[in-house]
């Protein structure tokens, strides 16, 4: 490896590399095992998840600004769960124009055993990492938000 390639700029390029080639390899494990497991995707998830999280609903706009999406992309996503009776919709009170998603009782069920997979498959995946690893990991990941550009 050249003397040039260890530089600091160089090596920050190369971890953002891997950063990446490491998220996209959990990320297309999960995908994979929703798609096989539950016949959903990442995306459902993340809205149900999002649901979850906010067991009296939220706003269409809130959902969407919670997931960073698009209000188009969240609204075809909670349209699927409807129609499959794992998202409810409900009249804001005072704002006719607006709409609440909650999930329901069977998406609440639902959502719980697709949460309890999620975490064991991350746990699976990320078994070859010590306690004292996932700690130091976690507190130098922590710090790539805390400087700003």
């Amino acid at each position: 490896m050249k003397d040039l390639d260890r530089t600091p700029s160089k090596q920050r390029l190369r971890l953002w590399l891997r950063m990446l080639s490491a998220h996209r390899g959990v990320e297309a494990q999960l995908r994979e095992r929703l798609r096989e497991d539950y016949d959903s995707t990442l995306p459902r998830f993340d809205v149900m998840a999002a649901l979850d999280r906010y067991r009296d609903g939220l706003r269409m706009s809130d959902l969407s600004a919670r997931l960073k999406v698009s209000n188009g992309n969240v609204t075809g996503i909670v349209e699927r769960l409807v129609s499959e009776g794992l998202v409810e919709r409900a009249q804001v009170d005072g704002d006719r124009r607006a709409m609440l998603v909650r999930l329901t009782p069977a998406g609440i069920e639902r959502f719980a055993a697709m949460a309890a997979d999620h975490e064991a498959w991350i746990n699976d995946m990320l078994t070859p990492f010590s306690g004292a690893e996932l700690d130091t990991l976690i507190t130098l990941l922590d710090r790539i938000g805390d400087h700003p550009a």
